[in-house]
């Protein structure tokens, strides 16, 4: 493995791991009034979008990176609706 998908897998994994703290708060507390609903859609949508575009430079950094955080942003977002 090269230093620069070294470089890009720290990077994503740091930009991944910062949606941890306000996944765990939304849990914990039972709300997301806080968080913006439309952020939430409109991250979400680049994320997916990053992942697509990373897939199809087979760029394992950029695959890896938004893959989960399109999970955990999808999870905030089920969180926003169910404690609407």
């Amino acid at each position: 493995m090269d230093s620069v998908t070294i470089l890009g897998l720290i990077a994503g994994t740091l930009t991944t791991i910062a949606f941890l703290p306000q996944l765990f708060k939304t849990w914990q507390s039972k709300s997301a009034k806080d968080v913006s609903l439309g952020m939430l859609m409109i991250f979400s949508t680049g994320v997916f979008l990053w992942l697509i575009y990373g897939i199809y430079l087979q760029a394992l950094p950029i695959i890896l990176a938004n893959l989960i955080t399109l999970i955990f942003n999808l999870i905030i977002l089920g969180l926003k609706i169910r404690y609407r």
